[in-house]
């Protein structure tokens, strides 16, 4: 269990998780499958184990793990469009009338559900790890959207959620800029061979580099011309590598062999021990390593009352 990416969320009030409430609030939204003339569905997961007894909440130390799950029928908008023409067409044919936008709005839903029981079914899982003493959520994903799904439903089972997305007190891609533009990041943080360059106007251009010497003349006149550093890639310490971008998106996280090899070896043989093991092994590095990068992005902003 390695999340690939990270969406950090502040709690903004002291929230008491105990696990077994916690378990029991969210057995009440389970994940189940669409109905036939359903668009989607969505509920949780256990994040371990497929078996019906598998817990929907993992505990490891100070830590615990949910997972969620979307079912959606596949319906292209192609074949809605091209179904709802051939109908209008047929009926301003054989009526000699126009059909107009409500009868025409009627007439996409009649098709749409019609189509539902046939329509390609898709399933797509998003984790999350709660550490309560850190007072923070991470979301494995880079999609805002799907990891407010997560805690839009988290919100409604357990009845209360105050969180925000972390911020900082520097706009990230000025510092990103700097860390380019100087040559030099902050402690501990290596600057390695991919960006994307933003110009500052609206309309300005995008500049994208992967394997690319960033300290390269072709690199910095880009930003004397004032085009913004909007995404970085960086390793921190020997222990991961990732995409960091201006919105504090953590993309492409990737945890370095000496930590997955120390997780392989506290796992044990069997798959749950290794899972258990990785994850545990993931949140300590990542409580030691969040701090560490927003302070090096300027602090974290903490709006007062918080």
């Amino acid at each position: 269990m390695w999340f690939r990416n990270l969406l950090v969320y502040r709690l903004t009030q002291d929230i008491p998780f105990d696990a077994e409430a916690l378990e029991t609030a969210l057995a009440a939204k389970p994940a189940r499958s669409c109905s036939s003339q359903e668009l989607s569905t969505y509920g949780f997961i256990p994040p371990f184990g497929k078996g019906g007894d598998a817990p929907l909440v993992h505990v490891s130390g100070d830590f615990l793990l949910i997972a969620a799950r979307k079912e959606e029928r596949i319906l292209p908008g192609s074949v809605v469009r091209d179904a709802l023409k051939e109908k209008v067409d047929e009926i301003e044919a054989e009526q000699m009338r126009k059909v107009y936008k409500k009868e025409r709005d009627q007439l996409k839903d009649e098709i749409v559900q019609a189509f539902l029981p046939r329509a390609f079914i898709r399933k797509s899982a998003t984790f999350a790890a709660i550490a309560p003493k850190q007072g923070l959520i991470l979301v494995d994903s880079a999609s805002a959207k799907r990891a407010e799904d997560l805690l839009s439903t988290l919100r409604e089972a357990i009845g209360s959620l105050p969180v925000r997305p972390l911020t900082v007190k520097i706009a990230p891609s000025a510092t990103l800029t700097d860390w380019v533009k100087t040559q030099q990041a902050a402690a501990d943080f290596t600057v390695l061979d991919e960006c994307e360059l933003r110009d500052t106007h609206e309309d300005g251009g995008v500049v994208r580099c992967k394997r690319q010497d960033l300290t390269s003349d072709e690199i910095q006149l880009h930003m004397t011309a004032g085009k913004q550093v909007t995404q970085l890639s960086l390793a921190w310490q020997d222990k991961l590598s990732f995409m960091l971008d201006d919105k504090l998106v953590v993309k492409r996280l990737r945890f370095e062999d000496l930590l997955q090899d120390q997780a392989e070896q506290d796992g044990g043989d069997d798959d749950l021990g290794q899972q258990d093991a990785s994850f545990t092994l993931m949140m300590l590095t990542l409580v030691e390593f969040l701090p560490v990068l927003f302070e090096a992005l300027g602090g974290e902003d903490i709006p007062q009352g918080i």
